[in-house]
């Protein structure tokens, strides 16, 4: 028998737990209601492990639930039994359930040995459920979205998740903590098919009160109108909804007290309250049938006017029929009178509308009625199960009652002395048992208050925490530049020393330079209190951070990932950008991604690291979808299996390159390397798509940096986006024609964007091509710091090649001011082969590559590229003429016939 909600809120019961998990299900009691009728109900609960909720039913087969309880958040407390009750072993224990916000839930089990595994299991799913969070990434009540990992190569580091167990403490203690216990056949799957355990009975309040709150109820019902019914009189559905009153939670523990002013109201309650309630329920659900068989007979009624109406138009156009086969020779009367039947059909037509509409109607009151006559039948089971349980208490109160007076009748004129110290001593044990009740009492109340205590006390730790957590974050910022500028220094302090003598100063930087490049021990994981490990060997996208061969290198390289370091941690306080992604995709979870100005910004402020993966396969499946949908299925895998068993020429180039593509990037570093042979593989495959290119140096690298994020296949067709829809024809070709073109159309953007820039350059003769042009051809791969790079490759993917123009004049203008100082050519050319590698703020370089050069047509690009690609073409034959010329000359002058050209070498 299925549980209930197995097709409940999201799936709920749909969600199966994994094979071997048995689920948390079964009955539980519910304090629950408000106002005269409250205590404990019997419910069917769920546990719900992707959101670690208890969802209640009101029975196994129930599809929807009443409502839940968010299990992550709440604190449990335990209330313990009667002493006399508890030896006994029948009297089940509580607990109550606290929720965020003061709320407070009762609970109660069959048994003590079900309640224990209740506690034991939801505290258990808790632990799991909040220190799974992290790791799991999963949709959760804050972050509707679930997080998508890295699908290539980077997905293999698992960055930042360096840090050890830090609860393998806390969970020996709740292993030993634990209490093994077994659940009966309430708990469980199989308790679906148990009936449901008796529910129990908080009877708080007097039968006087309760027969008046009856009394005023009925005549509610009989006068006012369902807001006013629903003001004063609850249904048991309605209370469910309701959250109890801290007042209410105290009429409960009471209970005791008020036990006492049963025997005063039984006597009122024998008066016949209950059954005038029964006979007036009776009555208004005699009235409802009565009224129910009247608006049937309306029904049929009206159908058979329907009826009628209908034969009436069929002969109506019958007469038609004919009346138009003899209109001829008929006399004006006639016509006339075949003319007021047309009206009168028309008429009736019109009725039989409205009388269609009014049938609807009440065939929907018909559905209403049906639908009260249901909410009265659940009240008058309700209100009979509630006499019946009253009529039991007045009965065995009764019983009680006579049997104390026959007691005493017969022992009123045997008692002496003794008897009355008896009773004396009797009536002090009595006063001293309710004494130490309510010391009972009074100490659960101050057990419950300090778990309440408590559990504010840990939420107050969280948030300290998390602003000392901020604070640490913005300290090792500083500490990154504070480290990268006492860097600088040593190397300052070091040229200066030119004397032979090891002077002490001299000792003491080298000493001091020795140990700022010496790479802190991960053996020592206590030291990471006092000092964090600021830099790594490698950055979460593989490339090493510091080179191995010069120290000199290495002083700057270090410095460099310092002040990258902190300028990362500096941008993490800020979490406004994570937050709009997480957003943004959780509002495409049931539509597909559309192109729009909302994405573009989003992904020009750069997408997450978490994101990436899912977000490059987008945007290359939104450029290539026409080549894919034409493509055979498994187009890539038989493109590969053509490379592997018929080798093309370009394999020996591609073999050549293959560990020359990112020899810095741990992932392309050795031959054994698991990036070396995906890379092989695209490239094979794309030699074979595009046989005219083949291969060209660049494509590698390419290839490589998407892999970084994709998978094989994704890859391939990520660079048949960047070679064939991106860059125009002849970019990547023998001749670099395209890119020619671009380094000619980015001359001209120069001149226009950074005029003073560009008169610098031209004063001193200063060929800048020879820099960028290696910018265009792979996508600024190896030109800049990898935090900018991926960066730009997120705005590329999405927006094209112009994104290439916009940030190469952006480093330009980043550097405008110093490259403006240098006064002569070679220091102007030394300063551009690395000063790419000196900007580290990517926010600042996206804010004036999509900001300050503003405005950007792409229509500009285009036709420059347009104008300029007849320029390279007439240029291009004119030197295929010139060289056609000098072939024809050396082979008819002998003295020239030795000339060999660098083509004719090579090939």
């Amino acid at each position: 028998m299925p549980a209930a909600g197995s097709e409940g809120e999201e799936g709920l019961a749909g969600e199966q737990p994994g094979p071997g998990t048995p689920k948390l299900c079964g009955y539980l009691q519910k304090l629950s209601g408000k106002g005269p009728l409250r205590g404990f109900r019997s419910r069917w609960f769920v546990f719900d492990p992707r959101r670690c909720y208890l969802y209640y039913f009101k029975g196994p087969q129930e599809p929807l639930p009443l409502g839940h309880l968010d299990i992550a958040s709440a604190c449990f407390s335990y209330h313990q039994p009667e002493a006399g009750a508890a030896a006994a072993g029948d009297e089940p224990a509580a607990f109550e359930v606290h929720s965020p916000g003061g709320a407070v839930t009762v609970l109660k089990a069959a048994t003590r040995q079900d309640t224990t595994y209740w506690l034991q299991e939801l505290q258990q799913k808790r632990w799991e459920y909040c220190n799974n969070l992290d790791a799991a990434k999963r949709d959760s009540r804050t972050s509707p979205t679930p997080s998508d990992f890295s699908k290539g190569l980077v997905a293999k580091d698992s960055p930042d998740l360096s840090i050890l167990s830090q609860n393998a403490s806390a969970e020996r203690a709740r292993n030993i903590l634990a209490v093994e216990t077994s659940p009966t056949d309430l708990v469980g799957e199989q308790a679906a098919s148990q009936p449901a355990p008796a529910q129990g009975s908080a009877i708080n309040f007097s039968l006087k009160q309760w027969s008046t709150e009856i009394k005023n109820s009925m005549s509610s019902l009989r006068k006012g109108s369902n807001d006013n019914r629903r003001s004063i009189f609850y249904t048991t559905e309605e209370w469910e909804l309701l959250d109890p009153t801290p007042k209410d939670l105290e009429d409960s523990m009471a209970l005791e007290e008020k036990r006492k002013h049963l025997a005063e109201g039984s006597k009122e309650w024998c008066s016949g309250n209950g059954n005038r309630l029964v006979s007036e329920l009776q009555l208004k659900y005699q009235s409802q049938q009565e009224e129910l068989e009247k608006l049937k007979k309306d029904l049929l009624s009206q159908k058979e006017l329907v009826r009628l109406l209908q034969q009436t138009v069929r002969s109506s156009q019958y007469d038609k029929y004919f009346a138009s086969r003899l209109c001829e020779g008929v006399p004006k009367d006639t016509l006339e009178l075949l003319h007021q039947k047309d009206d009168q059909i028309l008429g009736l037509n019109n009725q039989l509308e409205k009388l269609n509409l009014e049938k609807d109607s009440l065939q929907q009151e018909v559905k209403n009625l049906k639908c009260k006559v249901g909410e009265l039948n659940e009240r008058l089971g309700m209100l009979m199960e509630t006499i019946q349980a009253k009529d039991e208490v007045i009965m065995k109160l009764s019983r009680q009652l006579s049997e104390c007076e026959d007691s005493t009748s017969s022992q009123s004129g045997a008692i002496n002395s003794p008897m009355a110290t008896c009773t004396n001593k009797e009536l002090q044990e009595l006063d001293r048992l309710k004494d130490n009740l309510q010391g009972y009492k009074t100490q659960n109340k101050f057990l419950n208050k300090e778990i309440l205590e408590l559990s504010t006390l840990r939420r107050n730790a969280e948030a300290r925490e998390r602003e000392w957590q901020a604070k640490y974050t913005s300290l090792e910022a500083k500490l990154c530049q504070i480290e990268s500028k006492y860097l600088i220094l040593l190397q300052e302090m070091k040229t200066p020393v030119c004397s032979e003598d090891q002077s002490p100063a001299r000792e003491v930087i080298t000493q001091l330079l020795e140990d700022a490049l010496k790479v802190e021990p991960n053996e020592q994981p206590e030291q990471a209190f006092f000092k964090p490990h600021l830099v790594s060997e490698y950055d979460i996208y593989g490339f090493q951070t510091i080179p191995e061969d010069d120290d000199e290198e290495k002083l700057v390289a270090k410095s460099r990932a310092l002040d990258l370091r902190s300028l990362s941690l500096s941008e993490n306080r800020e979490i406004s950008t994570g937050v709009k992604w997480e957003n943004y995709l959780a509002s495409t979870m049931n539509r597909e991604m559309m192109r729009c100005v909302e994405l573009k910004n989003l992904i020009r402020s750069g997408i997450p690291h978490e994101h990436r993966s899912k977000m490059w396969k987008w945007c290359v499946n939104l450029h290539v979808k026409k080549f894919k949908d034409s493509a055979v299925p498994g187009y890539f895998q038989i493109l590969l299996q053509k490379a592997l068993e018929k080798p093309n020429p370009a394999s020996k180039q591609i073999e050549l390159d293959l560990l020359r593509t990112l020899p810095n990037n741990k992932h392309y570093s050795s031959p054994t390397s698991e990036g070396i042979q995906k890379l092989r593989n695209v490239l094979l495959a794309f030699s074979w798509r595009n046989p005219d290119i083949g291969y060209c140096q660049g494509l590698n690298r390419l290839v490589a940096i998407a892999l970084l994020y994709l998978e094989q296949e994704d890859a391939f067709w990520c660079l048949v986006t960047i070679v064939e829809v991106f860059m125009p024809r002849d970019y990547y070709t023998k001749t670099l024609l395209g890119s020619q073109v671009d380094q000619r159309v980015f001359k001209d953007l120069l001149s226009e964007k950074l005029p003073r820039l560009h008169a610098h350059f031209e004063q001193y003769k200063v060929d800048y091509t020879l820099i960028t042009f290696n910018w265009f051809l792979v996508v600024f791969v190896d030109s800049v710091v990898s935090d900018i790079l991926f960066k730009i490759w997120d705005s590329f993917l999405y927006e094209g090649p112009k994104v290439i123009f916009r940030f190469a004049l952006a480093l330009f203008k980043y550097k405008e001011e110093e490259i403006l100082k240098l006064q002569d050519s070679m220091s102007i050319f030394k300063y551009l082969r690395y000063f790419t590698r000196t900007i580290l703020d990517a926010r600042k370089l996206t804010a004036i590559a999509f900001g300050d050069l503003n405005p950007f047509p792409l229509r500009q690009i285009r036709n420059r590229r347009a104008y300029h690609l007849e320029k390279v073409r007439l240029e291009l034959t004119e030197l295929e003429a010139i060289r056609e010329d000098f072939l024809r000359e050396r082979e008819t002058c002998v003295e020239k016939r030795d000339l060999i050209s660098d083509d004719e070498e090579d090939s």
